[in-house]
């Protein structure tokens, strides 16, 4: 008879085991962290079987220095990760794209040899695509998340893909953590939910044992993360890049997005019930403005310095967690970008496009950003799998604008037809075949050298100056919103401990933060603060980093929703028309029925929406033009009552004529609120359409 073998003992290693495979000893961010679960935790090892001494860095030859392509570690974790969803991305599923150009206007021929930088007044044809980052493809478009910002540009060199987010910062400073990253912030493996959500234990626990994800906290409770439209976000590149020019001297650079339409986020009451009310909000307001010939602008900005300006900065820029303040690197306006044409077809166009970061043009290059790094190799290896084929370059809204040649071969999908018996180089068969020439792409001279090691610089060390600093530089009311966010995200979570570890975390960045979540939280006492890997700097507060004073006063490209019934005066809606268009909003009637109303005069009005299906979420302001009769009958519809309700919680203008004034009451809203204003004064309620009413907030919701 067969023994059954005796059960092997558990091992007590953890994730860094001195037996694992290892270069030098790293330095794990934010000290022992790590440490927590010793003794219960399985040795970690790669797909063979191999023990791994440091999941947290990359190998590079020197702590600054590049990822070697020799890390298998790194290899193996990320192609895994790349090719865990088919053919949905596994993050960025949810986007929305749009085609345009862009056009230089300042030219940074001193700086590079890329012609889309240096030729002023070309136009450059782009495709931009939007997108969350945790939610699948049929997810909504407004919960709380980064946003995707990825431009391609089809230049005459080749195509450049400047690929990025809404916010200038990152999570993690290596690619190494990606694939934790996103598994801790997707889907409870265990469970499927929640979907597009960060408010779970999964998420937050390795938040708190992420210290370095501090500062991108602290972007993604504000109000950054929840925005009014895809027109009215900003966009950066997050790493720093190099240009290289005729002499082959290398500048760094980052890039930024700027929308002319100005800054705009909704609330969060707000966002949750738009999800609810539509949940295509954003990629219906882009389609919508776009077809009305509101076409929204970004100018592109960059952030030049050399490498002896960066070797003063009080952090190091190739740490993606961090940004280089404004007030430091001035921005310089080089061109804009219009969005003027919606896709011939969703599928063919924004669901196949591929965007590469390693996708750019002579006179570009890279910097040593481990998190770049590692997204060079990421990208191509999600496409190969997404897209099913080596070839995904030759799909049309991939496929370069310029001619494009080399010694590639089949493959499948394979769509060109190469002639000719050569299909290599060099060759001295065939005089036209594809060669290399010396005005292609070189790489930047950098000199280095070190140690080949997994150890992060001591540079790296500092994960809260930046996070204290974007907190201090918001308005009082934004840095409530971002208490009651934490508060909200934290109370979601079931384990005590994590929710005690990030408010610890807090300490770091501003004591009456941490004690503001603590309090919502409802914790006994103040957790201890964890320690730090370097001392916490006290930056200056930076304006640039706010979001509500950029928001501009403007009804341009937004929307006003009317609620008109039967008996409402004509001439009023008319004038009410006339003066919003003229804005250069639109202006939406809506009604209890789709079919309209009758007009006091018996004439008919025709509605644009339902009152039930077009809540005063979908609105920037809403107005009412109601008979006493109408407003009368209202009062006892809860769509009627919430759509003024809403309205004024989410600090929005309402305007109102004589006859509408029983429903204002009914709805409890203050009629000597200075932005409820009698539709006898029609520029006034303009005027106070173009804005939050910010004052109002602190009389309608109870902020951490």
């Amino acid at each position: 008879m067969r023994k059954t073998p005796k059960p092997k003992k558990k091992s007590s290693g953890a994730s860094s085991r001195p037996q694992g495979f290892r270069g030098v000893q790293s330095m794990a961010p934010g000290g022992d962290v790590h440490q927590f679960a010793a003794d219960q935790a399985a040795i970690l090892t790669t797909n063979q079987g191999l023990p791994i001494s440091d999941n947290q860095n990359s190998l590079r030859p020197f702590d600054r220095g590049p990822v070697l392509l020799e890390d298998f570690i790194l290899r193996e974790k990320i192609t895994h990760f790349d090719h865990e969803r088919i053919p949905e991305r596994i993050v960025h599923a949810r986007g929305s794209a749009a085609h345009g150009h862009f056009e230089l206007t300042a030219s940074l021929a001193e700086f590079t040899t890329a012609q889309v930088l240096t030729e002023v007044g070309v136009q450059t044809p782009v495709f931009a695509r939007f997108s969350t980052v945790a939610g699948g493809a049929g997810s909504v478009d407004t919960p709380r998340d980064v946003r995707g910002f990825a431009v391609k540009f089809y230049t005459p060199q080749g195509n450049w893909d400047l690929v990025g987010n809404n916010m200038p910062v990152f999570f993690i400073q290596d690619a190494i953590k990606f694939p934790d990253l996103i598994h801790a912030v997707k889907m409870e493996p265990d469970r499927g939910f929640p979907q597009a959500a960060s408010a779970h234990d999964t998420f937050w626990d390795f938040i708190s044992l992420t210290p370095e994800s501090m500062h991108m906290v602290m972007w993604a409770m504000s109000d950054r993360a929840l925005p009014r439209s895809l027109r009215m976000m900003e966009g950066f590149g997050i790493h720093s890049f190099r240009l290289v020019n005729a002499q082959g001297h290398a500048t760094f650079v980052k890039f930024h997005w700027r929308p002319q339409q100005g800054l705009q986020s909704t609330l969060w009451d707000e966002a949750v019930k738009i999800a609810g009310a539509d949940s295509d909000y954003h990629r219906r307001d882009l389609f919508e403005a776009i077809q009305a010939g509101a076409f929204p602008v970004w100018e592109l900005a960059v952030q030049l310095f050399t490498q002896e300006q960066a070797d003063a900065f009080p952090f190091d820029h190739l740490d993606a967690t961090k940004l280089i303040p404004e007030e430091l690197v001035p921005l310089k306006v080089i061109g804009h970008m219009t969005l003027d044409r919606w896709p011939d077809n969703f599928f063919a166009e924004t669901e196949q496009v591929a965007f590469c970061p390693s996708h750019l043009v002579p006179g570009m290059d890279f910097s040593e950003d481990p998190l770049l790094q590692g997204r060079l190799h990421s990208y191509l290896d999600t496409q190969l799998s997404r897209l099913g084929s080596a070839n995904f370059h030759q799909i049309p809204v991939n496929a370069p604008r310029c001619p494009f040649a080399n010694q590639q071969r089949d493959g499948h999908m394979q769509m060109q037809q190469p002639k000719g018996r050569v299909a290599y180089e060099p060759n001295s068969l065939s005089a036209d075949a594809a060669r290399q020439t010396p005005r292609g792409f070189r790489s930047a001279s950098v000199r280095g050298s070190g140690d080949k090691t997994r150890q992060r610089p001591e540079s790296f060390a500092d994960h809260y100056s930046q996070a204290r600093q974007f907190f201090i530089s918001q308005t009082a009311l934004e840095q409530a919103h971002i208490a009651s966010a934490l508060v909200f995200e934290l109370s979601k979570v079931e384990h005590l401990h994590i929710r005690q570890a990030m408010v610890g975390h807090l300490r770091h960045i501003d004591g009456d933060l941490a004690h503001r979540v603590c309090d919502g939280l409802g914790l006994p006492e103040l957790p201890a603060a964890p320690r730090v890997g370097a001392p916490v700097l006290s930056l200056p507060p930076s304006p640039a980093l706010g979001l509500a004073d950029k928001a501009r006063p403007s009804l341009k490209g937004r929307t006003v929703g009317v609620l008109v019934g039967d008996g409402s005066d004509g001439a009023t809606v008319s004038r009410l028309k006339d003066a919003i268009t003229s804005e250069g909003a639109v202006c939406k009637l809506i009604a209890r029925k789709v079919g309209g109303v009758r007009l006091a005069d018996g004439s008919a009005l025709a509605a644009d929406a339902q009152l039930a299906g077009a809540p005063s979420v979908l609105f920037d302001a809403v107005a009412l033009v109601l008979s006493e009769t109408a407003a009368s009958a209202m009062a006892n519809d809860s769509a009627a009552i919430d759509f003024v309700r809403d309205a004024f919680g989410h600090l929005k203008a309402v305007g109102y004529d004589d006859g509408a004034e029983g429903l204002l009451q009914a709805a409890g809203i203050d009629l000597d609120d200075a932005a409820v204003v009698p539709l006898s004064k029609l520029g006034r309620f303009t005027d106070a359409a173009k804005k939050r009413q910010w004052s109002r907030e602190p009389a309608v919701r109870m902020l951490a």
